[in-house]
């Protein structure tokens, strides 16, 4: 999700003020907005092929090639403001790339630790997070079809976004605590989606009131 509302760039999330300053360069160039959404789905999905290891060695190098991953995600939508290549395709290539990299992180989470003391469970667990994810991201793009973009922003704190807690997975392999990681989005996944659920009748009705 990596479509941001036109703002000042001091009120923009940090990453996205990064990600502007790293583009500008292709500003010129044959580089198009999809080859970078291409570039963060090749790495998204080296990222869930790591983590499926149970090994953690090779957990942590997933981790940290997703957080990259998602860093790129916002390149895309960048470079496309700046070029003015914004594109239907594009944005729904995009979203589709979200929800893909983002449910098979937590099925390949759940392969992992299918040897651990969750045994076959994980793999099913992955699946539940995994498949809510997939809704989260489907509810989303529903919601700015309908609300359009700022519309359907979702709340934010400063210059962070409710997606940038991802940034912290690395934190998972690296201290060992995938398990209760995935025990937590095994919850809060389905969660998460029942809320947006929410949060989108109470955006089309505030939007029907004239709010």
């Amino acid at each position: 999700m990596t479509e941001h509302v036109d703002q000042p760039d001091t009120a923009r999330p940090l990453d996205a003020r990064l990600a502007r300053a790293l583009v500008r360069p292709l500003e010129d160039t044959a580089a198009r907005p999809n080859h970078l959404t291409t570039l963060r789905l090749a790495l998204g999905l080296i990222a869930a092929w790591c983590v499926s290891y149970e090994s953690l060695a090779v957990a942590n190098i997933g981790a940290f090639v997703f957080a990259l991953s998602n860093f790129v995600d916002h390149t895309d939508g960048e470079l496309a403001r700046i070029t003015g290549a914004s594109s239907r395709f594009g944005h729904v290539y995009d979203l589709v790339c979200d929800a893909i990299i983002h449910t098979l992180l937590f099925v390949a989470i759940g392969w992992g630790l299918e040897q651990t003391v969750l045994g076959m469970a994980a793999p099913v667990m992955g699946l539940v997070a995994g498949g809510a994810v997939a809704f989260i991201f489907w509810r989303h793009m529903m919601m700015e079809e309908e609300l359009g973009k700022a519309g359907a922003k979702l709340p934010s704190a400063g210059w962070f976004e409710i997606e940038d807690v991802l940034y912290l997975f690395p934190l998972v392999t690296l201290f060992g605590v995938r398990e209760p990681f995935l025990i937590a989005a095994f919850i809060g996944a389905p969660a998460f989606a029942l809320w947006l659920g929410w949060y989108f009748r109470t955006l089309r009705a505030r939007r029907s009131k004239g709010y």
